[in-house]
């Protein structure tokens, strides 16, 4: 049986509420009837749930035969940018990409969309990527939901990738979950780790799962392309390799189909000159165990003279004694600095899938038998106001000196 819909018009009152909740622009009015558009209709129900006098029918295929796997190889990456600028995580995927795909013995492509973009994709081949497709004009020069979604999922549709993986930054969990929807596949979000295995061909997705408690690998069995979204900071930025070779693929778009319900009306740059601590080389961080909101003073203190940022606890936030924009955790910033130094966090598993990366980690708190200090690569045990100054002292008396 294939997928039916059909407006009831002994129950269709005319209101139009159809209308507007189809995100494909498949239903018109028809003087006082609702029609809609077979061609344009992705029978994604939406229509149905918002109608009020229940005038919609809608039939959808089970589907009883498993898609053929062979159908879809590569590893694609979606080249995140913004006014022109690749953003980091980029480089961290591809690097992660080019892993999955020479396990896989596959391609790794990349998908830049943008406006005036073209010039960028040579950077991502010399990054790794073996192939690159553009999708360049100036209807994509901001990022808006439906049409990157839309000519994304058109590519999709055509090329037939196994694994695709985007950032998991503000546009990365908007835009991957939709793209997700339309094909019809599985996502995981905020992977911490991923793998092949070589027998299945499955990726294996790695992710805290019941509040950070545990780690939960997913896999997406019955399903393609396996769709993931990374944090920043989780893996290495793959290396510049200048001059390397590539295919970019030119890709066109009917900006005239695609839709669009979002009025793009400007941008505004964050002035307030604060620290981004996911991209600080030195990360002074304070938890529970400070014992009062005074303590971050002097974690303040020391961060400053480090030439570093300063980090949270959950713990710490939760307790309105610094701004959440501070935190580090699954539930905050993931950060991989040279140098992270935890005061008085002890380091429970939702704090360390976000800055276990570090080079290198040093530790002061009371409780040596803490996992961040049995983690550490330095680990000063002892109360953290009497460690803390004399660090501070010393490090002004090396610069007096």
């Amino acid at each position: 049986m294939a997928n039916s819909i059909k407006v009831l018009s002994d129950k269709c009152v005319g209101c139009a509420a159809c209308v507007d909740a189809c995100p494909f622009g498949a239903i018109k009015m028809d003087g006082a009837l609702a029609a809609i558009d077979l061609d344009q209709c992705k029978y994604c129900g939406a229509c149905v749930k918002n109608c009020p006098a229940n005038a919609i029918e809608l039939q959808k295929e089970e589907q009883k035969v498993a898609i053929n796997k062979n159908d879809y190889k590569n590893v694609w990456v979606y080249a995140e940018q913004r006014h022109g600028e690749i953003s980091s995580v980029v480089f961290e995927l591809l690097n992660e990409g080019r892993i999955l795909a020479d396990k896989l013995g596959v391609k790794l492509a990349a998908v830049l969309i943008g406006d005036n973009i073209k010039s960028k994709a040579q950077e991502l081949i010399n990054r790794g990527a073996d192939k690159v497709y553009v999708y360049d004009d100036p209807a994509f020069i901001e990022f808006q939901d439906d049409p990157y979604s839309s000519v994304l999922t058109q590519l999709i549709t055509k090329e037939k990738p196994e694994i695709i993986l985007m950032g998991a930054t503000n546009i990365g969990r908007s835009f991957a979950s939709r793209v997700a929807a339309r094909i019809n596949t599985g996502l995981t979000a905020d992977c911490t780790a991923l793998d092949i295995d070589l027998e299945t061909r499955n990726l294996q997705q790695t992710r805290p799962a019941f509040g950070g408690n545990i780690m939960a690998t997913i896999l997406t069995p019955k399903h393609r392309p396996q769709m993931a979204t990374v944090r920043h900071k989780v893996f290495k930025e793959a290396k510049v390799q200048e001059g390397r070779k590539g295919e970019v693929v030119e890709c066109k778009a009917d900006i005239s189909t695609l839709l669009n319900r979002t009025k793009f009306l400007g941008f505004i740059k964050d002035a307030s000159g604060n620290v981004n601590i996911s991209d600080a080389d030195i990360i002074v961080s304070g938890g529970r165990g400070l014992g009062k909101p005074e303590g971050f003073k002097l974690i303040e203190e020391l961060a400053e003279l480090l030439g570093g940022a300063v980090g949270a606890s959950r713990a710490a936030v939760d307790a309105d004694w610094i701004p959440y924009s501070h935190q580090v955790g699954q539930t905050g910033r993931t950060v991989a600095p040279k140098v992270y130094v935890a005061c008085g966090i002890s380091g429970q598993i939702q704090h360390m899938v976000g800055m276990g990366s570090s080079d290198v980690i040093i530790a002061i708190n009371k409780d040596a038998s803490c996992p961040m200090m049995q983690t550490a690569t330095y680990a000063l045990e002892g109360d953290l106001y009497e460690i803390i100054p004399n660090i501070i002292k010393e490090i002004k008396a090396s610069r007096c000196a």
